[in-house]
Formats: C-alpha cells, structure tokens, sequence
C-alpha cells in the first residue's frame, strides 16, 4: 500500500471515529444522570426519613417520624381538652370524647374544662400544664391510659404567642412523665368560625411543629378540612345555645373523623 493510500485510509478511521463520538451535550446530561442516581441511592426517598423542622427562628433540628401506634384491643383512652372535649353544645353524655369510646372500641377517661388552654386559665381557673399537674393515677388505677389524646385550643387564640411555647413544653413534659407507657397524641384545634382565624392558624402550626420534635402523632383538624364552608352548619351551632361549638351530630361527626384518624396511624 502506497503511503498516499495509506493516509487516505488514516483520515476514513478519524472520520469514522468521530462519526461514532457521542456529542459533548450527550456526555454532559450522561453524567449528571449518574450523579442524579448515586444521590438518590444515599437519599433514598422510599425509606422513611427524618424531617426537618424549625426549633427556632435560627435552629433546625432533625427529627424522626413518630411509629405507628400499636394499641391493645379496648385500650384505655385518656382524652384531654377544653369545652368540646366536655361535650359543651351536645346532648349529656354524647359529646365525641364519649362517643368515640363506641366507634372506636376504646375505653375513654374524659377530662375536659370549658375555657381552659395552654395559656388560658379555664372554668375552673387552671391551664393545660396546672390541670395535668393535678391528674394523679394513684387513687385511680383505671386511669392508667394506652393512649393520652390532647385536643386543643382555640382558647389560646388571643394570648398567643408569648408564653405558648414554654407552656406547652412544660405541659407535655409533665403529660409524659406521668404516663411515660402511654402513647401521646396530640389533636389540634378545630375551627369554631369560617374562615378560620390567622391566630388558630399560627397555634396549629405551632402545635404541629412541637410535636414533630418529640416525634409524636399531630392530627390536624384544620389541615385535613375536617369543618368547611360545605359542612359547618351541620358541624357547628352557632345558636345562643351552642355558642359556635360542635351541635350534638356536630360532636358525632368528630368523633368518627378522630377514630379514623387514629386508625388511620395504628397498626
């Protein structure tokens, strides 16, 4: 082969070469994808992962998410609120903390005062934290909850926030180390009026984030919609009577929402 001949073929295999190279965009979006593939394999969204949430203005803290709840069957229920865990507006006996005991199979120990919140002193002129540092299991041994749900509160509404953090803090630590076998969780607050106050929108998120930190349930009543614009007049009387608290169907409705929503995170 003549050496012009032999440089022809040269420049046929550089032209084939580069016939067959993979554009510079296609060798780019190849690595990113590789690197986009080795992140998600540390990332691992399908796993459950830790959530982050504000501590403070300056804090993020990382937290784990709460387990399922795991209950007996006919486990004691220790309900704990303000005036709609009293059954304020609702026939004696069938506000939802009582009928929830049938929907859902519990045993329930109501302890609801009218008025009463995390920083609002209630009918009987005591808060959250002053009324859990007078619950004593002693002299009653059936008070030996499975499950403490804290329901509320919009009473807390026009207090917040100065003061509401410490004082929820301060309740759940008392809460948790009176019953410290007892699962927690906490329900918070509902709307009394549409549309809903940016005050009980702030104690709702706020109540939700101190949860998380403690990796306890928050059902949020506000978050899942559970009172609309399509059903507060069922749900609520707004009546001199009810004094826009939950009628007596009102309070059965809640019940049904609580007991599936507990389910909804029991094993």
């Amino acid at each position: 082969m003549g050496a012009r001949e032999l440089a022809t073929e040269r420049a046929d295999s550089r032209s084939r070469v580069r016939a067959v190279r993979p554009p510079a965009w296609a060798v780019a979006a190849l690595a990113v994808l590789v690197i986009a593939i080795a992140v998600l394999a540390l990332w691992r969204p399908w796993a459950q992962p830790a959530a982050s949430i504000a501590a403070g203005a300056e804090e993020v803290v990382a937290v784990t998410p709460p387990e399922l709840l795991e209950l007996p069957e006919n486990p004691r229920v220790l309900i704990f609120g303000d005036s709609w865990t009293w059954g304020e507006a609702a026939a004696p006996g069938e506000g939802y903390a009582y009928v929830v005991a049938d929907i859902a199979g519990w045993t329930t120990v109501v302890d609801g005062i009218q008025g009463s919140g995390y920083l609002r002193e209630g009918k009987n002129g005591l808060t959250f934290g002053q009324r859990i540092d007078r619950l004593d299991p002693a002299p009653n041994p059936e008070l030996d909850p499975d499950l403490v749900i804290v329901q509320g509160s919009i009473n807390d509404r026009k207090l917040y926030p100065e003061g509401y953090r410490d004082a929820v803090v301060a309740a759940w630590d008392a809460l948790a180390a009176l019953y410290p076998s007892a699962r927690i969780v906490i329900l918070g607050p509902a709307p009394h009026i549409l549309p809903v106050e940016e005050s009980t929108i702030a104690v709702d998120a706020e109540l939700s984030r101190l949860a998380a930190a403690r990796s306890w349930w928050y059902i949020s009543p506000l978050a899942e919609e559970w009172i609309t614009d399509a059903d507060y007049l069922d749900v609520i009387d707004t009546s001199e009577v009810g004094r826009y608290h939950p009628s007596t169907a009102g309070h059965r409705y809640l019940a049904e929402r609580l007991a599936a929503a507990v389910e909804a995170i029991s094993r």
